[in-house]
């Protein structure tokens, strides 16, 4: 086993308030794109950019734009928890791993057995009228899954996913739980993400341990400030740490 994930692991035997921060890339391995990377999103060729389909002003003036890019997304084939998220419930299911807070919208760490999460950005699964405010599950809508945009029984206005727009705030809920749970934590891991978008890259500024480690492919603001860097991918190395710890 490679030294530095020999410390990982001797460092996540020794934690029990570890706290998992994770972005885009702790689901790549998954099968979906994360943002800015080579192949990401924000790289990708199509007709209206990313960032527009996933703005709330955009949304309100065509849901139907987003419903049709939610759509061509859950057709991806194979896409299921990958080791990262298997070995994170595993680890809070022993009792050692506190909270996992993650940018991502996409579910997979429930799906994978993980119990207390802070969902930054919200749930592309959990859906809310945009007029009486009905709360739904994607799977009350069979339409959304080809590319309509559902509307709501009771009052026939579009139907939204519970998700943090571009434009839009950070639930204060939500953002506050993370923050504690950092502010507690004995070992902050974060994963997946360039720390380059605010205020969610903040976060890492209330863990004030001696165990942060970041575990991403490219360069990071924080990496200064890491006690261990590691440029593997997460579900790689989660993989062998499964074995390990």
């Amino acid at each position: 086993m490679d030294s530095q994930w020999r410390q990982l692991a001797q460092w996540i035997g020794q934690s029990n308030r570890i706290v998992f921060f994770g972005g885009a890339g702790v689901s790549t391995e998954s099968g979906i794109p994360d943002f800015r990377g080579a192949k990401g999103f924000f790289h990708q060729d199509r007709e209206i950019p990313i960032e527009r389909v996933l703005s709330i002003d955009f949304f309100e003036t065509h849901p139907q734009a987003y419903w049709e890019w939610f759509a061509q997304e859950n057709a991806r084939e194979g896409v299921a928890p990958n080791a990262a998220h298997k070995f994170l419930a595993e680890l809070e299911k022993r009792g050692s791993l506190s909270a996992v807070v993650t940018q991502n919208i996409d579910g997979l760490h429930q799906s994978a057995g993980s119990e207390r999460i802070f969902e930054l950005h919200g749930n592309w699964s959990r859906l809310l009228c945009t007029g009486c405010g009905r709360r739904f599950s994607i799977a009350d809508f069979d339409e959304a899954r080809t590319g309509a945009a559902p509307r709501c029984p009771s009052c026939a206005c579009v139907v939204r996913p519970d998700i943090v727009f571009y434009g839009e705030m950070l639930g204060s809920g939500v953002l506050e739980g993370a923050v504690r749970a950092i502010a507690d934590a004995d070992m902050l891991i974060v994963a997946g993400t360039s720390l380059v978008v605010y205020p969610a890259a903040g976060l890492v500024d209330y863990y004030d341990g001696d165990r942060l480690v970041l575990m991403n492919a490219t360069p990071t603001p924080y990496d200064s400030r890491a006690n261990l860097v590691i440029r593997d991918p997460v579900g790689k190395v989660f993989a062998e740490l499964a074995r390990a710890v």
